[in-house]
């Protein structure tokens, strides 16, 4: 069945451009699971067949679990508001950029998707919002929503809500940088405890991967954002970067510009754009690590990082080593979903991070520390992972 929209309006200046020629009419559709050849099934399918199933669901709402596709159904909520890299477009500019995540549910998870583009982009009714959606879903995909509105509005949603509540600009991002980063330190002969890294922004991306670097073991961290480092001699920290303050530089006394704490570093984890000069590259520790993350330019441009680090990795596909969410979230939700999960755990991504730095395995080199997204093996092996995780952590449904 063809889209509703089939074609470009005459005149139209994108007409033959490949990019709006594929995204003609948007980027999926709903496909029935069912086939309504003729009445009888049609009275299965609707009336009065249907009212057998709800009857049943209203007397005993877990059967919705099995005779609804709420429990494979993620919502990819969004206000607009922090779009890729370009930052407060609106809830209409985000919709392709939804489908397109819901598409990826689709193809690496097996997972069901709705975009939601709200418009607003006050918390509260953001939250309100989505808590009377819930009921719809199986779990929640906030996306695309501007720090630090983005944390309340998943501590909020994550405290009412007894489905899994993931922000993927936040967790993805962490647990795929964790695990090409657990191969990096491998293949330098470096020791998490051990290493010295230091993050460069302070928004969803870098406290997230701040936060689970430091789950995994990590010790010597300095978060920086444009006034410098995180540490609780600054008077104008939010609360969630004077807490992050406290469990990173505050501990080794970091401080100064970025240029100051780089110098001897092991690591460098870019999540803010911009560009760091060659000269201060050049300061970090021998056989430094090296993950420019910013998209469409990373921050530090392999061509320079090549020249002074061992590991270099990107966000962009036309370099070694990407640094790409869709090696992470099909997979946790596919995991979460498959073992009943109420929430996802830290226990959970750290989970996830560890199968797909296995999945490098002895094909460990310089320029492969983290596996492709078209990696048959991505997708099971973190859906196995979280699914046991959330086990041991005990927030499965009895």
């Amino acid at each position: 069945m063809p889209a509703p929209a089939d074609d470009v309006p005459t005149g139209h200046p994108h007409a033959g451009d490949p990019v709006f020629d594929l995204h003609l009419g948007g980027k999926m559709g709903i496909r029935s699971a069912v086939e309504l050849t003729g009445s009888e099934e049609l009275s299965l399918a609707y009336t009065p067949g249907v009212a057998r199933v709800c009857t049943a669901i209203a007397d005993d709402p877990t059967m919705s679990e099995h005779y609804t596709w709420v429990p494979n159904t993620v919502a990819v909520v969004t206000d607009g508001t922090a779009v890729l890299g370009l930052g407060d477009i609106g809830p209409a500019a985000a919709m392709p950029v939804m489908e397109g995540k819901a598409v990826l549910f689709k193809q690496f998870g097996n997972v069901d998707a709705i975009p939601i583009c709200l418009a607003t982009t006050d918390v509260d009714e953001i939250v309100e919002t989505v808590v009377r959606l819930a009921p719809s879903f199986g779990g929640i995909n906030l996306e695309d929503i501007s720090a630090p509105r983005c944390f309340e509005i998943e501590r909020q949603l994550k405290e009412r809500l007894d489905i899994p509540v993931f922000h993927d600009d936040q967790h993805g991002t962490a647990v795929v940088t964790l695990a090409a980063l657990e191969n990096a330190l491998r293949l330098t002969g470096r020791t998490m405890h051990e290493t010295r890294v230091v993050i460069s922004g302070a928004g969803a991306a870098g406290v997230a991967v701040a936060r689970i670097l430091l789950a995994a073991g990590l010790r010597d961290l300095a978060v920086v954002d444009r006034q410098g480092v995180l540490n609780s001699e600054r008077s104008d920290l939010t609360p969630v970067k004077e807490a992050l303050a406290r469990d990173t530089a505050d501990h080794f006394g970091r401080s100064g510009t970025l240029a100051e704490v780089l110098e001897g570093a092991d690591v460098y984890i870019g999540v803010s754009g911009g560009t760091v000069p060659e000269e201060v590259v050049a300061r970090m520790a021998p056989e430094s690590i090296i993950f420019g993350l910013a998209n469409p330019t990373p921050e530090v441009h392999p061509d320079v990082a090549h020249r002074h680090a061992r590991v270099v990795a990107t966000g962009r596909s036309d370099f070694a080593n990407q640094i790409n969410n869709v090696l992470a979230f099909p997979g946790i939700f596919r995991g979460a979903f498959d073992a009943r999960a109420t929430s996802i755990t830290e226990g959970m991504k750290l989970a996830a991070a560890t199968a797909l730095a296995d999945l490098v395995g002895d094909d460990l080199a310089e320029d492969l520390v983290i596996p492709g997204p078209f990696d048959p093996r991505v997708g099971p092996a973190v859906a196995t992972a979280v699914a046991e995780a959330a086990r041991r952590d005990g927030v499965t449904r009895a």
